[in-house]
């Protein structure tokens, strides 16, 4: 019983007993071990394709298995890094502070501070229904609501991260600031279109819970269990993703010809932007998933705004996600709410792919 409790190092009783002076050089060492394997990553994936495992250099097959074999942990350490990282900043947050910071606020100004909180509150698709009728109950305008809920899946943490870490600063600074402008353009324009007659009936007769705003009093330790909690939580459900996204990344990267994409994706094809969005629309994955996708598409030539556009239709206007919003919305409102944002996402599509 001794032995496994000593173990399970991420409890807060473990924790309790550690003081800040402990807890410093603990991260640090953890800091330096992931550097370490990451930095090597490279080197480890082409020796297991084309040394422990009989594969030709140069071939197809070889190219492919030696992408899935560097993105895979690649991905998986970028994602435990960020999650874990903004997990500790999220333990400073709840979707109900949010709720009643974002209540009162006026238009337009609500809906910049709803997308920019968007990037940081705790979030994802199975979420959508009661974070959407906590807020419609506690006087969030719609608009504001929508901005929230745009920005939330598509402009999170894990997106900017893992973009960071695997295409660069420019490309997640820039997809950044067009999902916000989407996120707070579309907020804005549902919001002046008065559609609040077009949620469902039973949503706005439903009373809001009162809210405690009550401060949880947290130590530093108990912020590294809840970064802690937040990996296990996220990974846990995204990680089938991850793999799938990242194979047929590697399976594009392998045996797609950089001409190929580069005539159906290209910046020539002007139908490229709008096939990228009907394509994406009924896919269902999260940022974590597409990502390696987006890297195997870039690598072969496929236009920024192109992928961008296919990047955003997947996570902010996927098929599942208005199933479930179908709940709380009537048929015109999500058809607005899709129209309006497949507009910025085109409008998107085609800036960067002028631009750059």
């Amino acid at each position: 019983m001794e032995s496994k409790s000593t173990l399970n190092i991420f409890n807060r009783e473990t924790w309790a007993g550690f003081g800040l002076s402990a807890t410093i050089p603990i991260c640090a060492i953890g800091v330096y071990i992931w550097w370490t394997i990451y930095h090597f990553l490279p080197t480890l994936s082409s020796w297991a394709a084309y040394s422990a495992l009989p594969l030709e250099k140069g071939s197809h097959l070889g190219a492919s298995v030696e992408f899935f074999l560097y993105d895979t942990p690649k991905v998986m350490m970028l994602l435990f890094l960020v999650v874990f990282g903004v997990g500790i900043i999220r333990s400073f947050f709840t979707p109900e502070k949010t709720r009643a910071f974002l209540s009162g606020k006026s238009e337009f100004a609500g809906n910049v501070l709803a997308a920019l909180l968007g990037i940081v509150t705790p979030f994802c698709s199975c979420s959508a229904v009661p974070l959407f009728i906590g807020f419609v109950t506690a006087g969030v305008p719609l608009g504001v609501t929508f901005s929230f809920l745009i920005a939330a899946p598509m402009v999170n943490e894990i997106a900017l991260g893992l973009l960071y870490g695997l295409l660069g600063w420019k490309v997640a600074v820039i997809y950044m600031g067009t999902g916000l402008f989407i996120a707070i353009f579309a907020g804005w324009v549902i919001g002046r279109l008065k559609l609040e007659n077009h949620i469902e009936d039973w949503v706005t007769q439903t009373k809001a819970a009162d809210v405690s705003m009550e401060e949880e009093k947290l130590t530093f330790n108990d912020r590294i269990i809840y970064g802690w909690d937040a990996v296990k939580e996220i990974i846990g459900r995204v990680w089938i993703y991850v793999i799938l996204g990242i194979a047929v990344g590697a399976g594009i990267h392998g045996f797609v010809p950089e001409g190929v994409m580069a005539s159906i994706m290209g910046k020539g094809s002007w139908w490229s932007v709008p096939l990228s969005v009907v394509i994406g629309v009924p896919m269902y994955s999260n940022a974590a998933g597409i990502i390696p996708v987006v890297e195997a598409l870039l690598g072969k030539g496929a236009a920024l705004g192109t992928v961008l556009a296919f990047m955003m239709s997947v996570i902010a206007l996927s098929l599942p996600e208005m199933v479930i919003l179908r709940k709380v919305l009537k048929p015109r409102l999500i058809a607005t709410f899709i129209g309006v944002v497949a507009s910025g996402i085109l409008f998107v599509g085609y800036l960067f792919n002028m631009i750059i």
